[in-house]
């Protein structure tokens, strides 16, 4: 934690010192209660697992939290690039005036005007002791019970649910309703992937993209290494540029005096089938290792949208359009496979890995989340298909410690409906990314969707407490659930997971699931 403090130190400084002013009275009415989960945090213990029993963890979880939760507001971090830090900072700054700031996605108002008129919305710190609705707490947990008890018996959730609250600090089970039983959970899934792949390569890792010349042949190849960010947008907004490998490959051509090449691709680091088992679907592409903005043909950048029928071949086509443009003529594309003797020309590569599962968790990003399943089945040893990538993750969570029995990994993204998850499992993995001792798996909770600000939890503002539910949802027919981490009444971060299976209406069962997560923000239960 010391050599991660040290390393963002002067950004934070920079951040803090622009918007110092405006967070001055946050940090005066966090302060209190700040410094007490602090010594509670400092004071606790770190307690072994017990077959059979609870999961503990440490209480560097609730400081990490908390520091999301509030602090973070002031900082500008490494996962603005879907925003997540911009809105954080705007609604924090917005508190300051009567109304709202500019919530558009056009230029920045004038500062000097002050923010425009616009409803304002409640504090991002009202689950730091704000005007919530407080349950009292009590022992044994028997209020927690009582407040979410009936809500999980809404008709809403359908005819199975299951669901687990868990104290991040010190790792006790607060509530559980089914906690152990397996449940489809949907696109929960990607928690389980992103917690693998972080642990399998590391929160720095980069996909990389190249352009190889084969020697003697004039063949140029495009060898994709499995990066599902790789966009050939004008403007690529910090991603892998299509575009700019073009120019780069266009000059190194010109430099050994070629003009023309023979065009191929080469998608061979993944292996087949492509096609996921729910079959053709605007919801994924093919799953492949070279594909540029995901295949969409629409412009979209999240969300379902049309694909290409072949990915490799569209994006080889764009490059070889890219090049055209530089003086570089390519003949019409087709597969191949590159050898150990081609010369690498160019490259690009996609942003840490961990902004990548950031991006993936915050828009459920289903073709980031294959490709990152895929990953793992790499560095793991196993081969990269559906199979492998299942056998992958599992091992990896089962290095980590964590309650994987009944737990079944069909793909990465929780769009197969065999997939299943339990409560506890989801639970622990959240918990596990706030342990000081897994710091590379920090990236799972501040890529969580915010309540009322990013992601899948947008419009979603859940009574009051936007800001301070941070989940990933799942929506299947039939299936929905939540998962993600809250503060509550009392100060604590608490990890939560709700599962609900043959469900017949998804907004009623979103909002059921909404006042579930809306009821535990509000609670003091001890």
């Amino acid at each position: 934690m010391v050599r991660v403090a040290g390393a963002v130190r002067p950004r934070l400084a920079r951040a803090a010192t622009a918007v110092r002013p405006r967070v001055a009275r946050l940090a005066r009415a966090a302060k209190p209660q700040l410094a007490r989960v602090t010594r509670i945090a400092r004071d606790a213990r770190v307690t072994p697992a017990k077959p059979g029993g609870t999961w503990w963890y440490t209480a560097g979880a609730a400081t990490a939290g908390l520091a999301l939760a509030a602090g973070a507001v002031t900082a500008a971090g490494p996962w603005d690039a879907t925003g997540q830090r911009t809105a954080e900072r705007e609604w924090a700054v917005a508190q300051d005036g009567t109304g709202g700031a500019d919530h558009g996605r056009g230029p920045a108002a004038d500062a000097s005007a002050g923010p425009r008129p616009a409803p304002s919305a409640p504090a991002v710190l009202t689950g730091l002791g704000g005007t919530a609705t407080t349950v009292k707490s009590a022992p044994d947990g028997k209020p927690l019970a009582a407040v979410l008890g009936p809500l999980l018996s809404d008709p809403a959730l359908g005819t199975r649910h299951g669901a687990a609250v868990v104290d991040a600090a010190t790792g006790r089970r607060l509530y559980g309703d089914g906690a152990g039983t397996p449940l489809t959970p949907a696109s929960t899934t990607k928690i389980a992937t992103a917690v693998a792949v972080l642990t399998a390569l590391g929160p720095d890792h980069r996909l990389t993209t190249r352009a190889a010349l084969e020697p003697d042949t004039g063949e140029l190849v495009l060898v994709g290494g499995g990066d599902p960010t790789l966009t050939a947008r004008r403007k690529a907004g910090g991603w892998a540029s299509l575009r700019t490998l073009a120019v780069d490959t266009a000059a190194a051509l010109k430099k050994r005096g070629i003009d023309h090449v023979t065009l191929s691709y080469d998608t061979t680091l993944f292996a087949r089938p492509a096609l996921h088992p729910i079959g053709v679907n605007s919801n994924l592409a093919l799953v492949t290792a070279l594909a540029a903005d995901e295949g969409r043909t629409d412009g979209s950048t999240h969300g379902p949208a049309p694909r290409a029928a072949d990915p490799a071949a569209d994006a080889t086509r764009r490059f070889g359009g890219f090049l055209a443009e530089h003086g570089i003529t390519a003949s019409a594309p087709g597969p191949s496979k590159a050898t150990g003797r081609a010369e690498t020309l160019a490259t690009v590569s996609s942003p840490p890995l961990s902004a990548v599962v950031e991006r993936m968790l915050t828009n459920s990003d289903n073709d980031i989340a294959e490709a990152l399943a895929r990953q793992t089945a790499l560095a793991t040893g196993e081969r990269a298909d559906f199979t492998g990538a299942g056998k992958a993750v599992r091992s990896r969570l089962s290095r980590l410690g964590l309650p994987i029995t009944g737990a079944v990994f069909k793909d990465g993204s929780g769009l197969n409906r065999a997939d299943k998850l339990t409560p506890n499992l989801l639970t622990a993995l959240l918990a596990e990314a706030g342990d000081p001792a897994h710091p590379e798996l920090r990236p799972v909770l501040t890529g969580l969707p915010i309540a009322g600000f990013t992601g899948t939890l947008t419009s979603r503002h859940m009574d009051g407490t936007a800001g301070v539910v941070r989940a990933k949802t799942g929506t299947l027919t039939g299936v929905n659930t939540l998962a993600g981490t809250v503060v509550d009444q009392d100060g604590r971060l608490l990890a939560f997971a709700f599962l609900a299976s043959n469900t017949t209406d998804p907004y009623a069962a979103q909002r059921a699931l909404d006042a579930v997560a809306t009821a535990l923000a509000g609670c003091g239960c001890g």
